[in-house]
């Protein structure tokens, strides 16, 4: 973050100051065009006034005229009804063509009064126009020839540099300022992810806080479980594979006799059978952590069918145990991925039977829930929010013995979990486990 703060600064700054450039340039022209708006209705206010002025003096309904305006800008012109120039203060009308088709004076004629604004041929220059009709018939007009709205921008140019100028290098230490505020405590957080409370930040930037700081927890936490995880897994890994190794090497190099070797190599088969396990659950588990924030393969699925299923397979471990098997109930539709269904089943009934007791029962039933109870060993109190946890055994020596990985649970747990479902443990040391899995409707 502290390599990367003074890129991120200045592209932040180059980007409010490109934002700025833009917004004071608009400024400016709307300015300009508002002001020269202004202007235009003044003129033309001035000169309607001017024209009525004259208009009430009537001094051009007398025979002969001769009036010249103050301003040398300002140009008087009278038109009979014909649209003939029967008076001009600038030109001879001798000279001048009809004027009735004139916008302002055509409007004058059937209104009452016109106006218009024309540029001149030079284009730094815009003529206004105002004509009142005059009681006897004719057309009173007076114009004047003022700068237009280039020459005003153009004329107003250096001004508009120099307040453009300030304006952008306050708005420059101004945006310099803020990006620096609105940084540094992000800078603050990236340099010290673990002590967040201690960033001082302004009240928008808490929920952000709050969100980083519980990703970073969520971080931390499962980089502690990966670790850990490995560290099971090879611990779990070495005593199958150091059994193995040991018992094939004092049958390699003729060290036992014909009892011995049939009786460590019932060792090297069931360590084997323990490591394939311990591999297969170790997969399943990888699989299902790939499939978080994946939409599962979902179908309708009959739960009591998947159930009898698994009892069917579970049987000759069921008799080596000495477990009863008993399965009830009705049909029951779910919308589940089936051999994630078949999984959940058979590792809550499998677990059932390692921890019972000799001539102990296991129940299935399916309902509205799903039921896995057993009259086993149970589980102390203490223990029973760990189950779920991956390498956690209550009783290790027992589960060791009867080949249990120590997964099976937390494979149960993700299942349920990616199903949206929810799962509920009652048990009682010596009396046996109640397991109940509530589907979504």
């Amino acid at each position: 973050m502290n390599k990367k703060s003074p890129k991120m600064k200045n592209k932040i700054n180059i980007r409010i100051m490109l934002a700025v450039s833009i917004a004071i340039f608009a400024t400016l022209l709307l300015t300009t065009v508002v002001y020269y708006r202004i202007f235009q209705r003044e003129v033309m206010e001035s000169l309607a006034g001017y024209a009525h002025m004259l208009e009430e003096t009537g001094v051009f309904y007398q025979k002969s005229v001769d009036i010249q305006p103050k301003e040398e800008n300002v140009r008087i012109t009278v038109v009979n009804s014909n649209g003939d120039v029967v008076y001009d203060s600038k030109e001879a009308i001798d000279k001048l063509d009809n004027h009735k088709e004139r916008p302002e004076i055509s409007e004058a004629f059937q209104k009452g009064e016109g106006r218009t604004i024309r540029m001149s041929a030079t284009i730094n220059q815009s003529n206004f126009y105002y004509a009142v009709k005059m009681k006897n018939g004719n057309v009173l007009r007076v114009a004047k020839e003022t700068e237009n709205i280039f020459s005003v921008f153009f004329s107003a140019f250096p001004l508009i540099i120099v307040i453009a100028f300030f304006l952008f290098l306050f708005c420059f230490l101004l945006g310099h300022y803020l990006t620096k505020s609105l940084l540094s405590p992000i800078e603050q957080m990236a340099g010290n992810l673990d002590h967040l409370e201690q960033v001082s930040a302004y009240k928008e930037l808490y929920p952000f806080i709050d969100l980083i700081r519980a990703q970073h927890e969520d971080i931390v936490k499962g980089a502690k479980m990966r670790q850990e995880f490995t560290a099971n897994v090879s611990h779990e890994l070495k005593t199958p594979l150091t059994a193995i190794s040991g018992y094939s090497e004092l049958i390699e190099n003729k060290m036992t006799n014909g009892e011995e070797t049939i009786r460590f190599a019932s060792e090297i088969h069931r360590s084997s059978k323990r490591l394939l396990t311990l591999i297969n659950d170790i997969i399943n588990l990888s699989e299902l952590d790939a499939t978080v924030g994946v939409e599962l393969d979902m179908e309708e699925v009959e739960l009591y069918s998947i159930c009898e299923n698994c009892i069917n397979m579970l049987e000759p471990a069921a008799m080596k145990h000495g477990v009863q098997l008993h399965l009830a109930g009705q049909k029951r539709i779910i919308n589940a991925n089936r051999d994630m269904m078949e999984e959940l089943v058979y590792n809550l009934c499998d677990n059932a039977i390692r921890y019972n007791r000799d001539g102990g029962n296991l129940w299935v039933k399916v309902g509205q829930e799903l039921l896995i109870a057993d009259d086993g060993i149970g589980i102390s109190k203490e223990y029973q929010e760990r189950i779920f946890e991956r390498f956690f055994r209550v009783d290790k020596s027992r589960s060791k013995k009867t080949g249990g990985t120590g997964l099976g649970l937390a494979i149960v747990k993700h299942i349920v979990e990616l199903h949206k479902a929810e799962i509920l443990v009652d048990s009682e040391e010596g009396k046996g486990t109640r397991i109940t899995i509530r589907f979504g409707k």
